[in-house]
């Protein structure tokens, strides 16, 4: 039921340093104005975005821990109701995280672009505040309008390659594009089942340094930030690609229900 179609490995490797997502073009956003939003950190190092789902899950993306080494002393954690990562706020709260599941089919090589989806099974619930919330997923597989503006946030690079990763919450309202178009262009690394992408205008866009941050349409949670053009995620003939959530919607149950 969940087996993803295969993808070239050559591609893969290739876009591998393309596949991490943050903010460009947009603007700092109101603090704590998305009180789901996770900074998933190695070792106290802010890694990637992620959304708390449930007050013991976050949902974020398998890719953040390709380079990870489980046998090793890494610690995993995520933060909390946070505004600036670089300090200690007191709505933020730190977390260790308990296990990673990825999706199944992911680690089968072929899948990582169209599977890259991964559960975080906190240690202790989290303590909701004004500060901290729970994100509703959507309910199922929605036909979302071509242009209709959806936004996204994360603790990125505000320049391509460029400096370090924003200290504060960024966003940036972006158009989703016609799958068939982004099919077109990605050819069979675009899974028109299991992706939503956007059109980018050469301007404003996710790119390296917060993968997993969630694509907001309708006030829900439609896509997770997968990946852009290899070292150029200001691309305006490429459009970025989202996992597209209701897809997964029976995996994340079927996870959470057997745990």
């Amino acid at each position: 039921m969940f087996l993803c179609v295969s993808l070239l490995i050559i591609f893969i490797l290739h876009l591998s340093g393309g596949m991490e997502s943050g903010i460009i073009g947009g603007k700092e956003a109101k603090p704590h104005s998305r009180p789901y939003m996770v900074s998933f950190q190695l070792n106290k190092e802010h890694e990637c975005g992620g959304m708390l789902i449930r007050k013991d899950y976050v949902l974020t993306s398998a890719h953040c821990l390709d380079d990870y080494d489980p046998s090793g002393k890494t610690r995993l954690d995520v933060v909390l109701g946070a505004h600036n990562i670089r300090r200690k706020e007191s709505s933020q709260q730190r977390i260790r995280v308990e296990k990673c599941i990825k999706h199944p089919s992911y680690n089968k090589g072929q899948n990582k672009l169209s599977c890259d989806v991964m559960l975080l099974k906190l240690q202790t619930d989290a303590n909701l505040t004004e500060s901290v919330g729970v994100i509703a997923l959507p309910k199922k597989n929605e036909k979302l309008p071509v242009n209709q503006e959806c936004s996204i946030a994360g603790w990125g690079m505000e320049v391509p390659n460029e400096g370090e990763a924003s200290s504060v919450l960024r966003e940036v309202t972006l158009k989703l594009q016609l799958k068939k178009y982004c099919k077109t262009k990605w050819q069979n690394h675009f899974d028109s089942k299991r992706m939503i992408c956007t059109a980018s205008d050469g301007k404003r866009a996710f790119c390296k340094g917060d993968s997993g941050s969630p694509l907001i349409c309708n006030n829900k949670p439609q896509g997770i930030a997968a990946y852009t053009y290899p070292d150029d995620c200001l691309n305006r003939d490429f459009p970025e690609v989202y996992i597209e959530v209701a897809y997964f919607l029976k995996w994340i149950k079927k996870v959470i229900k057997s745990d």
